[in-house]
């Protein structure tokens, strides 16, 4: 039985106040659970979380961030996570865009909250010519916002809702446009080095989140500026890639689990990799060393 099709609960009093209304069904329990245990396993893994620290979480308005926001509010909640939580919207001046959606939902929960305006909309729009990717232009400006933010509000971290899609459709696009391996880091300092910047959600699949999202019934905002744009390279690797899980399920948690299994000797980095300081031992009192020479190579990689 899917999420979308389960039986309400009524409204419990041992969770949080976002999580009252959820489904009461095993499904929505797996998903709870699972997606709870991907976010953990990226606190763990990444060493997010310093007790007794105070995090910005950015609340866009869409699946991902309402998930990201859910999933911190729930191991808050569990005592399982030793920080304060922030909530902050950065209003952008997008035409038509609600404001009053996210303050009311955030309020009625007793959520901890910023909203700021910045018309960073007409920014891009009036330096980027329509058939242009406002992407990352838009995302450079907001992130500017969300680091000041950060700082007005006394946190330490900034907490983004990038999620296993994300990271695979960007480690692709740098990949086949920008001739590099790079994917986007679970963790970083931004260049002043004052500010952390995480991404909880690192392992956890977009499908995932868009059911979560259902099934907390939270009011999605659209984007209106790059998400209504068509014929993003974003938009193809997305394509790509979910038509390769559907004929191969299971391959994005293997390429998740390669970005964390990566061997420099069998690539082409001379930055990661002294390949020019291999040199092969051998002696020739040992027999068939000359044919089957040990190479620092072998003991440093492994076997080629």
């Amino acid at each position: 039985m899917s999420v979308d099709v389960e039986m309400q609960a009524a409204p419990r009093e041992d969770c949080h106040p976002l999580f009252r209304d959820a489904p009461a069904g095993v499904e929505f329990g797996k998903l709870r659970k699972r997606l709870l245990r991907n976010v953990r396993q990226a606190l763990d893994d990444f060493a997010m979380v310093v007790p007794g620290g105070r995090w910005l979480v950015a609340v866009s308005g869409g699946k991902d961030s309402y998930g990201l926001l859910a999933l911190l509010l729930d191991l808050r909640w569990r005592g399982l996570l030793p920080v304060e939580l922030i909530a902050c919207n950065l209003d952008q001046g997008q035409p038509g865009f609600p404001r009053h959606v996210l303050p009311d939902f955030l309020a009625r929960l007793g959520v901890e909250h910023r909203i700021e305006y910045q018309d960073t909309y007409s920014v891009v729009t009036s330096k980027l010519p329509d058939s242009a990717t406002y992407c990352s232009l838009c995302s450079r400006l907001r992130r500017g916002h969300l680091y000041r933010i950060a700082r007005e509000e006394g946190c330490s971290t900034l907490v983004l809702g990038h999620h296993r899609e994300d990271l695979l459709e960007t480690f692709f696009m740098n990949l086949f446009h920008g001739g590099r391996l790079a994917a986007m880091a679970p963790k970083l300092v931004n260049d002043e080095g004052d500010l952390m910047v995480c991404r909880p959600l690192a392992y956890c699949a977009e499908a995932d989140l868009a059911r979560l999202a259902a099934a907390l019934a939270v009011p999605i905002i659209p984007c209106d500026l790059c998400g209504s744009q068509d014929g993003l390279q974003r938009n193809a690797m997305k394509a790509w890639l979910a038509e390769i899980e559907a004929r191969m399920p299971g391959r994005k948690d293997t390429m998740i689990r390669a970005l964390a299994h990566v061997r420099p000797s069998h690539l082409l980095d001379r930055g990661l990799f002294d390949f020019a300081g291999l040199r092969a031992e051998w002696s020739a009192d040992l027999p068939e060393a000359a044919d089957r020479p040990t190479t620092i190579a072998g003991r440093q990689a492994g076997k080629s």
